[in-house]
């Protein structure tokens, strides 16, 4: 066997090395500062996306569109003697108080007193007005918009708005409770609340189940720490190496330490299982570990370099969580191979305590049933591969069923505050959806345009959109078109034209005296051109499918330019829609960016192309068998599995974590060629080792993994879910179709079929 030699410089040194690894993990855990999280929505996009342009324009434009929504039921909301609006007032100055809070909009404002709970003209049209904003069609649903102040006109962290927010709707009574809190605001606080304690507890219990399998299978406390160490030490390492890159986490990053896991603990399974083979044949620790590290130095090198290639893959992504993830899973793939042969051959040599694991219960059956299986697959591979190609071929046909999921609030689980809180809006306040719609304005407001707007806003109104299936979930359009025209004490559209601009110039005088930053977010000013803007709001159904939203969006984007040809349709509503729309799209661009990058190191790695492509076919179809039998699942029984972020990422990463066992089983297998093996002998042999390694590795990972089930927010459920199916997939792929496919492209000569 060829010594590698830096692998000896490692064994002289590696006490040196252990020693010089715990000073970098103390001054890293004290000196280097924790890594912060990108909160903002604008992560998600790339910086000149068309629909982001947009959205800034809007928030720009009206006050930061910081609009937290306090909702509460309150039957008695119009009772005569006042008490309902009474208690409406009373939570107003409670929320106007909240530090953060510019101000608040609510219905007991637009009137005086109780006169909004009587029988005039006047109180029946601002309760009309204002219906679907500050409260339901039926008057049982309170609303208060809660205007924050931008994060550069504060000193208050968003977190503790938000707080003081839910304690005001905490301390309601007890008859009105519970309240419910929704907006942008809430669903970035809250959704990264859930990430950061997901980070902690996912972290915590992969790390327990990792611990206690290896107990399990290995019985051995030395070698459930080495493996623990090589993870912490790597997760350390890249946690310390973003913090220096100044990276920011993301909505995603409570996966990083289930993925390093995986990654490591594969490795240091190879790794264990040969290093125990070495220590029944009679070789001392240290000699054991070095033949250990020299035989599988440059598989452990290669796996990593490939993991790194997936992960990398993801930084072509459109969506910013999926780049940040990208980029935070190949420096810890490049940290795992540091790590190992960092920490293992001191950790292994130090003192005598349980140097050895144990063998695995049922080792012999296993390697018996890897050895039947391989003779079965080489007796009959015809059958076996028209068999794999069949199931392949009828679940691949199930991805033209994925549906995207474009309802944000589905990415956290039902009975969490934020889906909860959306739901109660959805179905009692006419939608939880807003879009939004921009218009260019004059400085000078006038009735002519505003008619124009108010007309745009009638055709997109409920009782025009009755009959047009696009338009059905929109149950609420408003404008300061409305407000002028709903609120003002004679009938606009019959007066001479001087009388409507006067008209207008009043209401519009007193609107924005009487509420000034609400009328903000109605009528305002681009600071980077002057250019000023109306806002038309429309309330909608955020509960629909992709394709419905798609329709509705692209048949408002008609009606709106018809009238007004620079007007934008955009908001939070479009915002979303449109990263859901990315999200397919970006599955397939970095899966083959995966499956090129991948192929490449592997050729370079076998000097072979046709292992190359060998080892890339078992590990290329079982990630798409599990996306196309989502997509019949989809279909058929469960209609509510849809791609979400986390699914988004399953194919890549996916491909650059099941290769590993392929690189361990064909350059082993090469190993064996040079050691004097002949073909069948070699496959056999490799079958046997690397195959048991390959199944020890996954048991443990698959349990390791089911921590991710517990996850509040449901792309991790997901992510970790379909990459344990898709590891199980490249198990199956590399016990069956690897051998399988060697012995097919076997060359005539024995020594040509190792390369």
């Amino acid at each position: 066997m060829r010594s590698i030699r830096w692998v000896d410089g490692l064994i002289a040194g590696r006490y040196l090395i252990l020693l010089a690894v715990v000073l970098w993990a103390v001054g890293s855990y004290w000196f280097i500062p924790a890594i912060e999280f990108d909160r903002s929505i604008e992560n998600m996009f790339p910086p000149q996306s068309e629909v982001l342009l947009s959205y800034q324009r809007l928030k720009r434009t009206f006050g930061g569109n910081e609009i937290v929504l306090a909702v509460y039921h309150d039957a008695d909301l119009f009772a005569a003697d006042g008490t309902g609006v009474a208690r409406v007032a009373a939570l107003h100055q409670h929320l106007a108080a909240v530090a953060g809070v510019k101000a608040v909009l609510s219905i007991d404002q637009p009137l005086p007193g109780d006169l909004i709970v009587g029988s005039t003209p006047l109180a029946k049209q601002t309760r009309e007005l204002f219906s679907g904003y500050t409260h339901s069609a039926d008057g049982q649903t309170v609303a208060l918009a809660c205007l924050l102040y931008p994060p550069d006109e504060t000193t208050v962290g968003r977190q503790q708005t938000i707080d003081e927010i839910r304690l005001a709707l905490d301390e309601l009574p007890e008859e009105l409770r519970p309240g419910y809190l929704t907006g942008e605001p809430i669903m970035v606080v809250d959704g990264f609340r859930y990430v950061e304690a997901d980070g902690r507890r996912l972290g915590v219990g992969s790390t327990i189940l990792l611990g206690l399998t290896i107990v399990v299978c290995f019985r051995s406390l030395r070698w459930v720490v080495i493996p623990i160490a090589v993870v912490q030490l790597t997760l350390l390492s890249t946690q310390a190496a973003l913090s220096l890159a100044r990276i920011e986490l993301s909505m995603v990053s409570s996966m990083l330490t289930a993925v390093v896991m995986v990654v490591g603990v594969a490795t240091m399974v190879h790794v264990l299982v040969r290093f125990a083979e070495l220590r029944t044949a009679g070789l001392d620790p240290l000699t054991a570990i070095r033949d250990t590290l020299r035989q599988l130095a440059p598989a452990i090198a290669w796996s990593c370099l490939t993991d790194a290639a997936g992960f990398a893959a993801l930084t072509i992504s459109d969506v910013g969580p999926v780049q940040d993830f990208g980029v935070m899973m190949a420096i810890g793939s490049l940290m795992v191979l540091v790590s190992v042969f960092a920490l293992v051959p001191g950790l292994t040599t130090l003192g005598r305590f349980d140097v050895d694991p144990h063998a695995p219960w049922g080792e012999a059956i296993l390697v018996d049933q890897l050895q039947a299986l391989l003779a079965f697959v080489r007796r009959r591979p015809w059958v076996v591969l028209g068999s794999l190609a069949t199931i392949c071929v009828v679940a691949i046909a199930g991805i033209g069923q994925l549906q995207v999921e474009t309802d944000f609030t589905r990415n956290f689980r039902r009975d969490s505050d934020i889906a909860m809180s959306y739901q109660f809006v959805e179905q009692n306040l006419g939608g939880a959806g807003i879009c939004d719609i921009v218009i260019p304005a004059p400085a000078k407001l006038d009735w002519a345009f505003l008619q124009r707007v108010r007309q745009l806003g009638l055709q997109l109104s409920p009782s025009a959109t009755d009959r047009q299936t696009e338009l059905r979930s929109i149950t609420k359009a408003f404008s300061v078109a409305d407000a002028i025209v709903e609120l003002s004490p004679v009938e606009l559209s019959n007066k001479p034209r001087l009388v409507q601009d006067s008209l207008v110039f009043s209401g519009l005088t007193a609107m924005r005296g009487w509420m000034p930053e609400f009328f903000g977010t109605l009528y305002g000013v681009d600071p980077q051109n002057g250019q000023h803007y109306v806002r038309l709001m429309l309330r909608v159904h955020e509960r629909q499918t992709a394709a419905e939203k798609q329709r509705l969006i692209a048949q408002v984007r008609q009606m709106v330019t018809a009238e007004f040809p620079d007007a934008e349709v955009t908001g939070y509503f479009v915002l979303l829609s449109h990263l859901i729309d990315t999200v397919l799209a970006d599955q397939w661009r970095t899966f083959a960016l995966a499956l090129v990058s991948i192929g490449l190191l592997m050729t370079i790695a076998f000097r072979d192309r046709r292992l190359a492509l060998v080892a890339l076919i078992p590990n290329t179809f079982p990630v798409l068998v599990v996306l196309g039998t989502m997509g019949w699942l989809s279909r058929f029984v469960w209609p509510e599995l849809r791609i979400n972020m986390g699914t988004a990422m399953i194919a890549a990463v996916s491909m650059g974590l099941s290769i590993d066992s392929s690189i361990h089983y064909i350059l082993g297998f090469k190993q064996a060629l040079q050691q004097g093996l002949d073909f069948d002998r070699a496959l056999q042999q490799i079958q046997r080792r690397i195959g048991k390694s390959m199944v020890l590795s996954t048991i443990a990972l698959t349990v390791g993994f089911t921590v991710l089930a517990t996850s509040r927010f449901v792309p991790t459920v997901y992510f970790g879910t379909l990459v344990t199916l898709a590891m199980l997939g490249g198990l199956v792929g590399n016990l069956i179709g690897l051998p399988l496919l060697m012995s097919l492209v076997r060359p005539h000569g024995e020594g040509e079929a190792g390369g």
